[in-house]
């Protein structure tokens, strides 16, 4: 089983990383949802920390889009409406689809064989859904990792933070099953043609596919 992202394993070296991690997990596992209020003082005692470090990981967040600092009034966490998700998975496709065109000249049989790991990984959490969009995301961003173009990565992992949250909820409460198999396995066929176009293609085609029903599903929970 792989749980974590394979291309960038470290543990927080700061009590700001440490505040920052533990606020981001929090957001994208649903615990804090669109338009709660986060409090500095709460947060820090539950984590062990003072509030300044809190408060620099609200600033971290704010600058990402999952945060909105109001002056004299704290952070309440932001979320996307519908225009905003739209964005987003027209950046994740474009930017997915250029780190699968370029890694198409670096992937190795390693590679695939961790690749298909990570849909059995998929494929055994089938009924749990937190676990399902954990290792999802983690097909998709090791995936684009094979690329080596770190600044390419950090721009990628940080849209998926914005949309696991409502990934989460779509899966939980909507009629999308957990499956999958066959739409990645379709890209990673597309990976070992060694065909840059077909791969990108077959890749972004899966992320725009997913918009509309999770489009329909926000939208009836508004």
């Amino acid at each position: 089983m792989l749980t974590a992202p394979l291309y960038a394993q470290r543990q927080p070296v700061t009590a700001e990383e440490e505040a920052y991690n533990f606020l981001l997990a929090a957001i994208c596992a649903g615990r804090y949802r669109k338009g709660d209020r986060l409090v500095a003082e709460d947060i820090a005692a539950e984590i062990g920390t003072s509030r300044m470090p809190v408060r620099e990981a609200f600033r971290r967040l704010d600058a990402q889009g999952l945060v909105t600092l109001r002056p004299n009034r704290g952070a309440v966490v932001s979320g996307l409406d519908i225009e905003q998700m739209n964005e987003v998975f027209e950046m994740r496709s474009a930017l997915e689809g250029l780190a699968i065109r370029v890694a198409v000249g670096k992937v190795t049989e390693r590679h695939l064989i961790l690749l298909e790991r990570l849909l059995d990984d998929m494929d055994e959490c089938r009924n749990d859904t937190a676990q399902w969009v954990v290792r999802h995301r983690i097909f998709h961003e090791y995936l684009c990792s094979i690329s080596e173009r770190p600044r390419l990565m950090k721009q990628i992992v940080a849209l998926y933070s914005l949309i696991e949250a409502p990934m989460r909820l779509w899966l939980e409460h909507g009629e999308k099953p957990l499956s999958g198999r066959e739409e990645h396995a379709q890209i990673l066929a597309a990976l070992r043609t060694r065909d840059a176009d077909l791969a990108e293609r077959v890749l972004r085609e899966h992320i725009e596919g997913t918009l509309p029903a999770l489009t329909l599903f926000l939208q009836s929970e508004q």
